[in-house]
C-alpha cells in the first residue's frame, strides 16, 4: 500500500503552477521541489479547467459540488431506511386501530385501552 502524505498548501501548489506556466517543466520543478512531475501536470491540467482555458473535466468547485450531493444523498438514503423500518409501536398492525377515524378525529386505539385506557376519539 503506498504512502500517503498531508496535501501540499494551496499557496505552493499556485506557486509550482505559476513557475510551470513560466516556462519551467513539471519534471525540473518535481527534481527540485517534492511533487512529482505527474502530480505538477495533474495540478496543471486542473488550473487549466478552473481558469476556463480547458473543457474536458470538472472545475474544483463542480468536484466539491458532486462531493456535497454524494454525502446528501447518502444521508438521505440511510434516513429513508430508518423511516421504513420505523419503530414497532408505529405500524398499524395486529391488535391496533387506525388512528384516524372516519370522522377526522384521532383514536385512542386497542394499545392503549390495552394499558387500562378507555377508547376516545380525540381532536387533532
Amino acid at each position: 500500500m503506498p504512502k500517503t502524505r498531508p496535501p501540499y498548501p494551496p499557496q505552493f501548489r499556485a506557486r509550482l503552477i505559476e513557475l510551470a506556466r513560466t516556462g519551467r517543466t513539471p519534471e525540473e520543478l518535481g527534481r527540485q521541489f517534492e511533487p512529482s512531475a505527474q502530480t505538477i501536470r495533474n495540478w496543471l491540467r486542473q488550473a487549466d479547467r478552473d481558469d476556463g482555458r480547458r473543457t474536458d473535466g470538472l472545475t474544483t468547485e463542480e468536484r466539491e459540488e458532486v462531493r456535497r450531493l454524494r454525502r446528501e444523498v447518502k444521508t438521505l438514503r440511510e434516513e429513508r431506511e430508518i423511516l421504513k423500518k420505523g419503530s414497532p409501536g408505529e405500524s398499524v398492525g395486529e391488535g391496533m386501530t387506525h388512528p384516524v377515524l372516519s370522522s377526522g378525529k384521532m383514536a385512542v386505539g386497542a394499545d392503549h385501552q390495552a394499558r387500562g385506557g378507555e377508547r376516545d376519539a380525540v381532536e387533532d
